[in-house]
């Protein structure tokens, strides 16, 4: 009877320590584990170990993203990865591994859990990488975490160490926070799978915090450096912003918190969407100062930002391509449809600014106005579709160099202009029964809310519905030809003038007030430099082509006089049209004269005004 009760308990006890091992085990297979080590900061280096369970001894292949979805082109992140190790997790034994390309490296399991210790370098302060230094750490899951290919859709459990020397810095993130993590702290985080991982970027940090509620939904607003920021109207501001796209789009929301996840430099300007936060960039005297009712360009632009960015947690987050679901992370994803994704964003962001009492007509209808300058004042738009824009994005658009404005068209600013055509058609031929926004409720929930893709006929399709008319030859000429639409006509019919004028400077998209002296066209923009202004572009066709001048030119004087930004203006009011002067430049350090043969001004910088308020407010207030 002894023997069989000891007996009894060794099998109680081997069964018990076997369910042990197969829960871990099982935990190791439901998850991948990281760490991210903090400590070598001063070197600009994450520490990283991934560790996780293969499914056998199958060799298997790991590897970091090419790109990150919302930035449409080959970054190469795994070129930053200093070191990599592999071994069993166990009993520490190294594994066989071997390289396979720029990416990926293959490993040889032995049936044990395995780790991988790996170096990142991180000094890119932009929103699409990696940043760690003594003041502040950032990054995105596409730079930092490896993954094993078929084991993507494994949940992500992520350690973020605290540095002990840094006892202010906070962490700020839209991974799901573990059990025993605050919000804010330094601990343990989740993600139901790779692509939660690394659609949900960190800010780590001693930062501002600004938490406010919009519909409900808590929003922190976080801002990593120095600034001087009168924060309760940014908050009030943002509330507005947030809870009018809500508002738009109803419940229920896609998220159950949202972080804007801002780095603040001396000068900046950049966004990236995520799923329920955006990383932003912008410049330290953007915003409002205390007590400072105005409401500066800069800080429209911030907003303005603010808003695009998170319109895009419906439209391209959870509205997509079908062709980017999944992402193919290790190569280009072509799509046609940027123009809708970005393009009708572009549309929404400072409209959403004039919808939600943030600025008056006015004030919209300039920037509108801005738009239509930035398209039509280069011959890019007479060259390229945006449907072709769309598609070759990872090349011409993302590595567009100083030829842009003569030969490719922006989806972003273009794809905006045929947002608010397709606004006013559907307007126009429904007698004001439905407008765009009906088009982007119907994609959410015919798409968005059901995770199908879209194909372009998607999109079009609606256009059609709501404007209770079939559009698809207007829809064709709009996204698929390189035709100037007819806005002036159409926009007239709102009570809406289009005029083009003379730009009123050089790098200016703002039109010249009327009756103002008309300045002699040269054909080129510029940025300043400590001695010179150096040329950025110059535009086909123009005085500046016909006489040779090229970009990265530094123009030193015109007319015999040293020309800086504060007097060419003025030292081309005073010249003739048709008359000839010499220009004299550096090129590659070569002191070089050139004739130019000033031109009548363009006609290409646009101005909108409202001369019949109440057909106006049909397209206005139509919501």
């Amino acid at each position: 009877m002894h023997v069989v009760n000891n007996a009894a308990t060794s099998i109680r006890i081997s069964i018990t320590v076997h369910m042990h091992l197969q829960k871990l085990e099982n935990d190791m297979q439901e998850n991948i584990k990281y760490t991210v080590d903090l400590s070598a900061k001063n070197q600009h280096i994450y520490n990283v170990t991934m560790s996780f369970f293969p499914k056998d001894d199958t060799p298997m292949d790991i590897y970091l993203p090419a790109w990150i979805p919302g930035s449409y082109m080959i970054r190469d992140f795994a070129k930053n990865i200093i070191t990599i190790a592999c071994s069993n997790a166990q009993d520490g034994t190294e594994l066989t591994s071997e390289k396979l390309d720029k990416q990926t490296w293959r490993i040889y399991p032995t049936g044990q859990p395995v780790r991988i210790t790996y170096q990142v370098y991180a000094f890119d302060l932009s929103v699409r990488t990696a940043y760690l230094d003594d003041t502040r750490g950032f990054f995105n899951g596409t730079s930092l975490f490896l993954t094993a290919k078929t084991y993507e859709h494994l949940g992500c459990d992520i350690e973020i160490l605290a540095s002990d020397d840094m006892p202010n810095w906070q962490v700020a993130t839209g991974l799901q926070r573990g059990q025993s993590t605050e919000i804010f702290n330094f601990g343990l985080y989740h993600a139901d799978n790779y692509d939660e991982l690394i659609d949900c970027p960190v800010e780590i940090g001693d930062f501002d915090i600004v938490s406010f509620s919009a519909c409900g939904i808590p929003h922190y607003l976080i801002l990593s450096g120095k600034h001087y920021a009168d924060l309760e109207r940014v908050k009030s501001d943002l509330i507005k912003i947030c809870e009018h796209q809500l508002s738009l789009f109803t419940a229920p929301y896609p998220m159950d918190e949202y972080w804007f996840l801002t780095n603040i430099q001396e000068s900046g300007f950049g966004g990236l969407e995520h799923r329920n936060s955006t990383v932003l960039v912008c410049g330290r005297y953007d915003f409002p100062f205390k007590n400072d009712a105005a409401l500066s360009d800069d800080y429209k632009t911030f907003l303005s930002l603010c808003s695009h960015e998170y319109f895009h947690t419906w439209n391209v987050k959870r509205i997509k391509p079908a062709t980017f679901m999944p992402y193919q992370l290790d190569q280009e994803s072509y799509t046609t449809q940027l123009w809708a994704y970005e393009g009708f964003t572009s549309y929404y962001d400072d409209f959403v600014l004039y919808r939600a009492g943030i600025i008056n007509q006015q004030e919209y209808l300039t920037l509108l106005a801005k738009t239509f300058s930035r398209v039509y004042r280069g011959k890019g738009r007479l060259k390229q579709s945006v449907t072709e824009s769309s598609f070759d994005a990872w090349t011409k658009f993302y590595k567009q160099a100083e030829d842009a404005p003569n030969n490719i068209v922006s989806y972003y600013a273009k794809g905006g202009l045929i947002a608010l055509y397709f606004d006013l058609l559907i307007i126009k031929h429904s007698n004001r029964k439905h407008n765009l926004d009906n088009v982007m409720k119907a994609l959410w929930k015919q798409h968005g809310e059901k995770n199908i893709g879209t194909e372009q006929q998607d999109i079009t399709d609606l256009i059609s519905l709501f404007a209770t008319t079939d559009l698809s030859a207007e829809i064709d000429n709009a996204i698929n030809t390189t035709q100037d639409l007819p806005f002036a006509e159409l926009l007239k019919e709102f009570g809406v003038t289009l005029q083009f004028n003379p730009s009123k400077t050089i790098n200016s998209l703002e039109s010249q007030a009327q009756g103002t002296a008309n300045t002699p066209y040269l054909g080129f923009l510029y940025k300043t430099t400590n001695q010179t202004l150096k040329i950025t572009n110059v535009f086909e066709d123009s005085p500046a082509e016909q006489a040779g001048i090229a970009a990265n030119d530094d123009i030193i004087a015109i007319d015999g006089v040293k020309v800086t930004e504060k007097n060419i203006e003025n030292v081309l009011k005073g010249l003739i049209e048709q008359s000839s002067i010499e220009c004299h430049l550096f090129r590659d350090n070569i002191l070089m004269a050139k004739t130019l043969v000033l031109d009548k001004p363009e006609h290409h910088a646009a101005a909108l005004t409202v001369n019949d308020e109440a057909r106006t407010e049909l397209w206005l207030k139509a919501r």
